[in-house]
């Protein structure tokens, strides 16, 4: 990253957001890199959401912030964070931007700087299982050399929970698939016709979901954050 930041303290927050205990930002003492001229985070209801902050050795801080904030702070455009929107669907993508990378991975949907992973909070299996993961590799590693980028360690963690997602997927539907079969072969029916018809459609979904993830993943160029 270009630039020096100043530590996020609870003193840079306005009085009523550090005195609520319910849908207030946490931070822990840590080290957390914070964000330089953040002045009054809005109130949830406002445009506010809860966020999830990672350094590089792993600590985590919750923080609510709108999307005026993000722009400014990893030089975003605003349609860039509508793939983060949790209420559009969007085809998995991972956009390259001078400051930051904009993932949204099937329901791993975060922004990667050179110093920090900014991912969109939720109960999620895959999101807990990120942050999880990712805090864990870093922790355990920070005292060892990695010529990897810390971003590329993001990223990569990112890439490799989605596959094992959508391997786990083909891997259930598939045992789902073959009794079903079974049964068409014993009797062919309207029930067992239904059900091989159901079981094709999330087949077919998911297919085309691998499909359009290897399509641009052997044709985008892969970034690094200045």
């Amino acid at each position: 990253m270009e630039g020096s930041r100043t530590p996020l303290l609870p003193s840079d927050l306005p009085e009523s957001t550090s005195s609520n205990n319910t849908g207030s930002a946490n931070f822990h003492a840590h080290g957390i890199r914070g964000w330089s001229g953040i002045q009054g985070l809005k109130k949830r209801g406002h445009g506010s959401r809860s966020w999830i902050q990672i350094d590089p050795l792993g600590n985590t801080s919750v923080v609510e912030l709108d999307k005026a904030t993000i722009m400014r702070h990893c030089s975003l455009p605003a349609r860039d964070l509508r793939l983060l929107d949790p209420l559009f669907i969007y085809p998995s993508t991972i956009l390259g931007r001078e400051k930051a990378i904009v993932v949204s991975l099937e329901q791993i949907r975060c922004i990667i700087t050179a110093d920090e992973v900014i991912l969109m909070n939720s109960l999620d299996g895959c999101v807990v299982q990120y942050k999880s993961e990712l805090c864990k590799r870093l922790q355990s590693n920070k005292d060892q050399s990695d010529d990897l980028p810390f971003e590329f360690r993001a990223l990569e963690l990112a890439l490799e929970l989605t596959c094992s997602s959508l391997d786990a997927q083909v891997k259930e539907l598939a045992m789902e698939i073959y009794p079903v079969l079974d049964e068409l072969a014993l009797s062919i029916n309207t029930l067992n016709l239904e059900r091989v018809r159901r079981l094709k459609g999330h087949l077919l979904a998911v297919t085309q979901r691998v499909q359009k993830n290897i399509s641009w993943m052997m044709t985008v160029t892969w970034p690094r954050c200045t």
